[in-house]
């Protein structure tokens, strides 16, 4: 039976992709560049990284890439089946053994933002093309984990090792050491740090005949919001893409060389309550309850984010699957109570109160609303702004142990759905003991998200357990809850792309045209 399957594999190889003379290779001189102010590591970097499986706009947010086909033997054990003909950008050959390599490394330093760091137990090589992954229980989120581990080259694991942070995985320095379609070729872009500027070159090599279509992409990671917008609307051939103020969709619809793009998303903008080291009145739930009644979020919407978008009792954005049951009955506070007709009563709860706001400038529009909002019920915002992400990482990712920096009550975030058609996105800041939540400790919420763990998302015991962590949390009041954005973004007219809801962004299958300016 293995060698009729091996035999099969082998044949649907060669039929796809043997004639290496057929293959599509890039427009000669084509140039795209991209600024990508949230979450840059994590939009590129199935870009130039791969994994058994990779990100997709589809129902299960994910397609297969490093693999082909997988089964789940049991509730510990998963089975994939490899692509076979893929070379790392090196040279060197993919198969099961260039896999157990690299998780013997991962089991060593994994990445820290799930329960993949201690569940996963081992790899077992079935053969040369199969490979199992050992978990030590039950864990209903292995596949969207699966999208993160990625495979690297020897090289490169000497030299680095795995990721073994806080955050999803890049490349730590420019070179062949991944397998996606870009390679790397100047600056880097990961979680805890990043060059303004990346450059990536089409992989002469990549194992799809059909990517990528052009040939080099500069990433821009820390651009002036202000500049950035000119850069787009008003110059030609400084700037493709880019996400823009909703403010800003007017400039954009009248530019010459810029169109507006807009679609639904599962992003979320993940406002952070300093619990653990804030000020003290905000350990008071009545408060924190109070500032989020306070916010209109219709109003919000409409003037704001000028109708981009869709209002939501807490973090998570209503498209996700199991939360888009649970908005059904659970409703935004202020689509429970108008402002207005509680502001007495929400002016004597929070008057006098005055916060901290730690914030990336592009999110400067939102928070007009809020502070015109918070400042009728007596509440006063100092705003620290910057226009690095980075910045905005190095203080949360401080605050769980106590060890940020600079003093803020509220921080905010491009929360985007990074982990792909599923809430763990939102619901990763809930689990109290990780670094990526400034709540204080709370054993249910925490065993709540340990009962999440356990299932598999799209099933009826899913949706229960994300019933009871959204009541917990939005009984609690634990963040400032805004509308989730739609996707909006100002794309060069010359350019074919089409948006993700999530966050990725597919640099292999964007298109430019003959009258591109890095062609015309």
């Amino acid at each position: 039976m293995k060698a009729v399957k091996a035999l099969l594999r082998g044949i649907l190889v060669l039929a796809l992709f043997a004639p290496n003379a057929g293959w599509a290779k890039p427009i000669a001189g084509s140039h795209l560049k991209v600024f990508i102010p949230s979450l840059p590591y994590i939009y590129i970097s199935h870009s130039i990284n791969a994994a058994l499986l990779k990100p997709a706009n589809n129902k299960k947010g994910w397609e297969y890439d490093m693999a082909v086909a997988h089964r789940k033997i049991d509730e510990t054990i998963y089975e994939f089946d490899l692509r076979q003909g893929v070379k790392f950008q090196d040279g060197s050959p993919f198969n099961a053994d260039a896999v157990l390599m690299n998780m013997e490394y991962f089991k060593k330093a994994p990445f820290l933002f799930t329960k993949i760091d201690t569940v996963f137990d081992r790899a077992e090589k079935v053969d040369d093309y199969t490979v199992r992954f050992h978990l030590t229980e039950k864990y209903g989120q292995f596949l969207n984990d699966a999208i993160w581990i990625q495979f690297y080259t020897q090289p490169y694991l000497e030299k680095y090792g795995w990721n073994g942070k806080p955050t999803c995985p890049n490349l730590a320095e420019p070179g062949p050491y991944g397998l996606g379609p870009y390679i790397l070729k100047e600056g880097y872009i990961e979680g805890d740090r990043q060059t303004p500027k990346a450059v990536l070159v089409a992989n002469p090599s990549y194992w799809n005949p059909e990517y990528p279509k052009i040939e080099t992409v500069t990433v821009y990671t820390e651009l002036d919001s202000k500049v950035a917008l000119e850069m787009a609307a008003d110059k030609e051939g400084q700037l493709d893409i880019m996400p823009i103020p909703v403010s800003e969709k007017d400039l954009i619809s009248n530019s010459r060389y810029s169109k507006l793009v807009t679609a639904p998303s599962t992003d979320n903008i993940a406002i952070h309550m300093n619990l653990r080291n804030g000020n003290e009145r905000l350990m008071d739930q009545d408060v924190r309850i109070a500032l989020n009644k306070a916010i209109d979020q219709r109003r919000l919407l409409n003037k704001y984010y000028r109708g981009e978008g869709q209002i939501k009792p807490t973090l998570a954005a209503p498209l996700y699957p199991g939360v888009d049951k649970v908005v059904k009955n659970l409703k935004a506070y202020s689509e429970v109570q108008d402002p207005k007709s509680i502001r007495d009563e929400l002016k004597a709860k929070l008057k006098g109160l005055e916060l901290n706001v730690y914030t990336q400038d592009r999110f400067m529009y939102i928070w007009k609303g809020i502070d015109r909002d918070l400042r009728k019920v007596g509440v006063k915002l100092n705003f620290n702004i910057t226009s690095s992400e980075k910045d905005v990482f190095s203080q949360l990712l401080a605050t769980n142990a106590r060890k940020n920096t600079k003093e803020w009550d509220l921080l905010v975030w491009g929360d985007d759905d990074w982990y792909y058609n599923h809430p763990w996105s939102a619901f990763l800041v809930y689990r109290t003991h990780n670094y990526w939540s400034t709540i204080f400790p709370d054993s249910k919420l925490d065993s709540y998200i340990e009962e999440m763990f356990r299932e598999s998302v799209g099933t009826p015991e899913f949706d229960k357990v994300a019933e009871k962590i959204m009541q917990h949390v939005y009984n609690s009041g634990y963040m400032l809850f805004v509308p989730t954005p739609n996707k909006v973004l100002a794309v060069n007219k010359e350019v074919t792309y089409t948006p993700y809801r999530m966050a990725n962004m597919p640099l292999w299958e964007i298109e430019v045209s003959p009258s591109h300016w890095s062609v015309r």
